[in-house]
């Protein structure tokens, strides 16, 4: 079970992936030093190897010594990009189970959440310090609601292309092309059952489709109690036309089945990210007058 934060507690901000200057997380940390939280700057933030935030042997043992320091409540990924998978393999998750804590991140950071879920950990898919400048007032509210383990209900008003109806199940999901990445590895996830949730960003039409043949080919949209949809920003398409857009290609993949389906939910690449426990029984309802997302976030469920 994992404890929430009180004032007082030490939280880590750590880059996984992409390298990220010390400057671009002055305003986070400000944030949470405003919540109440000391805030320890792990030597990945602002390290450069390539694309990298310093070379793999670097952001492991960042990430491996935030995992297992007692004194560290949370660990909050600074950016995503590319480059978390390249050290997953490597991480000792043992500590991490004795006593775990929060992680928050999403885009590449969905394969460390995904690992920690097949753990039977909760995670925090939401924004992370690279875009607390630009986030807003909600999306940054929702982050420190759940870390401190207040409650959380979303609202979304309705879309022509939700499906109504409810379901019931754990989340899990995050970023398209990471959940396609991770799957057949260690890091894979199971859906059965569960309420699945996905974004993405500058992706070409086609590869969406693809990602999602590939989904439903492997089973992953067949046994859902529920599907959220994300946003999808910054789509592309080739000079030939793909001929669908965004929504009409997770429609068409999700139209055999009966379980609810909402669009537009505010998660993902924008500003109104708001934070989803990974893990964290929840129940959907979509109807013609719109969303409810609800969880208990005391329960720990995961």
């Amino acid at each position: 079970m994992i404890t929430p934060l009180q004032p007082g507690d030490k939280v880590a901000i750590i880059a996984t992936a992409r390298k990220i200057d010390r400057e671009a997380v002055e305003q986070a940390i400000q944030v949470l030093q405003e919540w109440g939280l000391e805030v320890e700057v792990g030597p990945t933030v602002g390290a450069k190897y390539g694309v990298f935030a310093g070379h793999d042997a670097l952001r492991l043992q960042d990430l491996q010594q935030a995992l297992d320091r007692p004194d560290i409540k949370a660990i909050i990924c600074a950016r995503g990009g590319y480059g978390t998978t390249r050290i997953l393999d490597q991480v000792d998750f043992s500590r991490f189970q004795q006593q775990p804590k929060w992680v928050v991140g999403f885009s590449d950071i969905t394969s460390l959440l995904c690992h920690i879920h097949s753990l039977g950990i909760e995670s925090i898919h939401g924004i992370m310090p690279l875009l607390f400048p630009s986030g807003t007032d909600k999306a940054l509210d929702s982050l420190r609601r759940v870390l401190f383990g207040e409650e959380v209900y979303y609202e979304v008003g309705p879309h022509p292309f939700n499906r109504s109806g409810t379901g019931q199940g754990q989340l899990i999901g995050g970023n398209l092309a990471l959940l396609h990445n991770v799957s057949g590895t260690r890091s894979d996830f199971t859906t059965k059952g569960k309420i699945l949730f996905l974004e993405d960003v500058d992706e070409y039409l086609y590869n969406i489709d693809r990602m999602m043949v590939h989904l439903s080919r492997a089973g992953k949209l067949r046994d859902l109690a529920g599907l959220i949809i994300g946003h999808f920003s910054d789509m592309k398409d080739n000079a030939d036309p793909f001929g669908k857009t965004v929504y009409e290609i997770i429609a068409e993949h999700t139209a055999k089945y009966n379980y609810p389906v909402c669009y537009g939910f505010p998660t993902g690449h924008e500003p109104d990210n708001l934070a989803l426990v990974c893990g964290r029984e929840a129940k959907l309802e979509v109807s013609e007058l719109g969303v409810n997302l609800a969880y208990t976030l005391n329960s720990n469920k995961a």
